[in-house]
């Protein structure tokens, strides 16, 4: 590799310190390389030209911002994880010095993962883990659900979730929805605390496409991966379906390890005998 991309959280000093010693270490191998705060996309795409992979210091909203950045050019991402769960990351902080010499030299396989778009009005969205629209009070709202221009229901809740696989173990799973393997394609529709419609959530194949349409006089947010929020006016729709783009991950573990680090991020204890 000759030039490498360091994004880092702006508010750990861990995090910066680590990603200097990365760069440092990287111009004593003769690579290339250059660092942002994963929080100013619009510095970082400006640098990203013949970038080969980024270095994603932080946790998984860090890795959020970085798939933003990085995907519309299909680069690589290796998440170094100084967060607490760390279901999108790939490696320890403690632990990137000792393993980035052979990735260098290229060990380790690519993962690929399934983004949404969100298109609403003449803007356009694309979410790694989940586009939501929610109330912007503690009360429940109208939302009217079609699938491929098919009507399906209208919720009245505080919610709803459109989700990639990335995203069922995220704000999905909290509200009740399923777990899919990281590389499933498909989208997963969850209502948040329903009151009334379908309550139970669904899995949609990855061609489908899926409108929700905000009822009168109600005040909704729409939330792209918990990081971008748009206020929302009344009757307005917010389109949702597999985007363009692809986020690719460099991965050290093997496939199976998804299975492992699932049962342990979430509370669990393996039987070994």
């Amino acid at each position: 590799m000759k030039r490498i991309g360091i994004l880092y959280h702006p508010l750990r000093e861990k995090a910066r310190d680590l990603s200097q010693k990365l760069e440092q270490f990287l111009s004593s191998r003769g690579v290339s390389s250059w660092r942002c705060s994963a929080w100013d996309e619009d510095k970082a795409r400006p640098q990203l030209t013949g970038t080969e992979l980024i270095l994603s210091i932080g946790g998984d909203g860090t890795i959020l911002h970085s798939t933003r950045i990085a995907a519309p050019l299909s680069i690589p991402i290796l998440g170094i994880n100084l967060g607490r769960l760390g279901f999108i990351t790939e490696i320890d902080g403690d632990g990137v010095m000792s393993r980035l010499p052979g990735l260098l030299k290229g060990e380790g396989r690519i993962e690929e993962r399934a983004m949404l778009e969100a298109q609403v009005a003449d803007k356009t969205f694309h979410a790694m883990n989940d586009v939501v629209l929610r109330s912007v009070a503690v009360r429940l709202v109208n939302i009217k659900a079609e699938i491929d221009g098919a009507v399906l229901t209208t919720y009245r809740a505080d919610g709803v979730i459109a989700a990639t696989a990335t995203g069922s173990t995220s704000y999905a799973l909290a509200a009740g929805g399923p777990i899919l393997h990281p590389q499933s394609k498909e989208i997963v529709l969850q209502p948040i605390s329903c009151h009334l419609g379908l309550s139970h959530a669904l899995v949609l194949p990855p061609q489908s496409i899926v409108d929700l349409k905000i009822a009168r006089r109600e005040k909704v947010i729409l939330s792209i991966d918990g990081q971008v929020d748009l206020p929302l006016s009344n009757g307005q729709n917010v389109r949702v379906k597999l985007g363009p783009h692809t986020a690719r991950f460099l991965r050290i573990h093997d496939q199976s390890y998804f299975y492992s680090s699932l049962w342990q991020k979430l509370g669990g204890r393996r039987n070994e005998s």
